[in-house]
């Protein structure tokens, strides 16, 4: 199972499943999580209150279409591959509970996301995904 949200260091994680899943011939997951949840809305300050549905249908719009170019990616490799799209509020928990419903032997991740913490050496997910994981945790750079 490959973690993927677009950034390039989930991008050499795709190319090394890919490697992988030839070499072995294993079957490959890529696996985009997202959020569609808005910052709680107290009805204090004079804003107008966002149309939630609007909302979640653009972000849910932007995870197929980050999904999709995973997808892409692999099948460029000629990899056959399949896709999973989550909603949920913890990255971190949703790819470890995919992970054990479907019996991975192996995530593959790349070391740091789109989160925008860029001074990390491990990023959160990542790191996440290493110390609750119950398979082997492959962090790609």
């Amino acid at each position: 199972m490959v973690a993927f949200d677009g950034s390039k260091d989930s991008m050499k994680a795709i190319d090394l499943g890919c490697s992988l899943s030839a070499r072995y011939g294993s079957t490959f997951i890529i696996v985009h999580v997202f959020s569609a949840a808005l910052p709680p809305y107290t009805g204090v300050a004079p804003m107008p209150v966002p149309e939630i549905e609007g909302v979640a249908a653009a972000a849910k719009e932007r995870a197929r279409a980050v999904l999709a170019q995973g997808i892409e990616l692999a099948e460029a490799r000629g990899t056959k591959v399949s896709g999973e799209l989550i909603e949920a509020g913890s990255i971190v928990q949703a790819l470890i509970e995919f992970a054990a419903e479907e019996k991975v032997d192996l995530i593959v991740v790349g070391t740091r996301g789109m989160t925008g913490f860029k001074k990390l050496i491990l990023g959160s997910v990542s790191s996440g995904l290493v110390s609750h994981s119950h398979c082997p945790v492959l962090v790609v750079r």
